[in-house]
């Protein structure tokens, strides 16, 4: 007589030949993006792709790409001089001069944890060491797209525009190595483009001297002071006496994404909750949104100095106005860009007073470290579903992210003739120089993808880290300061 252990045993046996068992499965059912610590960290941590639509990242088949442009942010970096660092500083002097010793619990590492902090020399530059670094996903991402559009470069010289950051300068310098290889001391022209007011839309940074519509109040939103007032008390209990404010929270939590910058792993992940990251993440959701994205009154005028000078190479085409364009700046010149075009705008105003889940605007999404932005010009053949004919699309962290207005091209990609109603439209009803207020002495149209310096002055570090880069225009001008 079978006992109650061998009913169960046999039972299961029998279901897994019926139920389980075979072939693995062809397809994951486990979809798990969003537990990725890495989505959680805003802008400030290494670089992810672009969680995608489904649609493929290759060309379509019945086309190629013949022209390419990209705008990319440097790479992961450490904390900025004036404001991140001395917060992180102070911070961390708190809990060294805690009177108890972290004998245990959450903050225990501290008895052995060395700070990645000591070297101020390289404040607010990129990052060279550990598996994310900056300098090594800049020099990548370079490797990747000689791969992906190296059938576009003719062994002719190719201009790269990087504004005057040096850690921009260097991700730049790093990407162009990556891409071109040994050919990259001869055939790059690194133009570097200042980072001053009175360059006005001959910019890669354009200036706007408007101010901002959005009150500073905007950062203390009620989700997330929640998290950061419930995670210090949390923390205040575990050790009596440390006395820690949401501020120092907030702080404490920007050690992870920067300490990832530079090393393969941190401890400070694990001090906070899930739930205390995801409200941390939408800080930045909330900073980037109103003050350089949808809720900005000024930004999409400021995205469309590079989404009209674009719309124009893509209409000269690669004949007139070449195959490749390089760009690189920041973060916060890129999201305004992405306005302009129209993608990832949320139907409603970002609430301040809860999280909005269903939002497509999540900045880890959208420009993380290393965020960069492509639009591809497609020459396409005739299908029975398609016309021969120019088709424009955007590919944004390795996805395709296609236009609400306009997606009835191969790959979900949008004519060219629409895309240029769609854009050019935008971009004369948005009107940069008069939203502005851009001074008549400024330049009022972005000039250096037609007047660039054919150079290798620039394409290697010769002076000490710094921000020396300002030095020079990209017409080989001397720098004249901002008025």
């Amino acid at each position: 007589m079978l006992n109650a252990i061998s009913v169960l045993a046999l039972a299961a046996l029998v279901n897994g030949q019926l139920y389980g068992g075979g072939p693995e499965k062809q397809f994951s059912q486990k979809i798990d993006d969003g537990y990725n610590l890495l989505k959680h960290f805003g802008h400030l941590g290494p670089h992810t792709d672009r969680q995608s639509y489904g649609i493929s990242r290759d060309t379509p088949a019945q086309c190629e790409v013949d022209q390419v442009i990209m705008v990319h942010r440097h790479g992961e970096r450490y904390p900025d001089a004036s404001d991140t660092y001395p917060q992180l500083v102070e911070a961390l002097e708190k809990l060294y001069n805690y009177s108890d010793q972290f004998t245990s619990g959450s903050l225990e590492f501290l008895n052995t944890w060395e700070s990645f902090l000591n070297d101020e020399a390289m404040l607010e530059q990129e990052t060279y060491s550990g598996p994310y670094n900056g300098l090594k996903t800049a020099f990548d991402r370079g490797v990747d797209y000689r791969a992906r559009y190296g059938h576009l470069w003719d062994g002719e010289g190719v201009p790269i525009f990087t504004s005057g950051s040096q850690r921009v300068l260097d991700t730049a310098r790093r990407f162009g190595e990556g891409f071109f290889g040994y050919n990259y001391s001869s055939k790059a022209y690194m133009n570097i483009i200042p980072e001053t007011e009175d360059q006005g839309a001959n910019s890669l940074t354009p200036p706007c001297f408007v101010p901002s519509n959005v009150p500073f109040s905007i950062f203390f939103a009620p989700p997330v002071l929640a998290s950061f007032f419930d995670a210090a008390d949390r923390l205040n209990r575990e050790y009596p006496g440390l006395n820690l404010t949401a501020t120092d929270v907030k702080t404490l939590m920007n050690l992870a994404p920067y300490e990832l910058n530079t090393r393969p792993y941190t401890p400070w992940a694990d001090v906070f909750t899930r739930d205390e990251w995801i409200a941390y993440r939408y800080t930045f959701d909330l900073a980037f949104y109103y003050f350089a994205g949808p809720g900005s009154n000024t930004s999409a005028a400021v995205g469309s100095v590079y989404s009209n000078a674009t719309l124009a190479l893509l209409n000269q085409g690669p004949e007139k106005a070449g195959k490749l364009h390089f760009s690189f700046a920041h973060d916060t010149n890129i999201t305004p860009i992405l306005y302009a075009l129209g993608l990832l705008v949320p139907e409603r105003p970002l609430p301040k007073d809860y999280i909005d889940w269903t939002s497509p605007y999540k900045i880890s999404d959208i420009m993380p470290m290393g965020g960069h932005l492509v639009l591809e010009r497609l020459a396409c053949n005739a299908t029975a579903k398609y016309p021969k004919g120019s088709y424009a699309r955007a590919v944004l962290n390795e996805a395709v992210v296609p236009f609400n207005e306009c997606q009835n091209g191969p790959g979900f990609s949008c004519p060219l003739s629409n895309y240029t109603e769609l854009v050019g439209g935008r971009a004369q009803a948005l009107d940069y120089v008069s939203t502005c207020d851009v001074p008549t002495d400024y330049p009022q149209h972005l000039l250096f993808f037609w007047n660039y310096n054919k150079t290798t002055d620039f394409n290697y570090q010769k002076d000490p880290i710094g921000y020396q880069a300002n030095l020079i225009t990209w017409d080989g001008k001397p720098f004249k300061k901002s008025k």
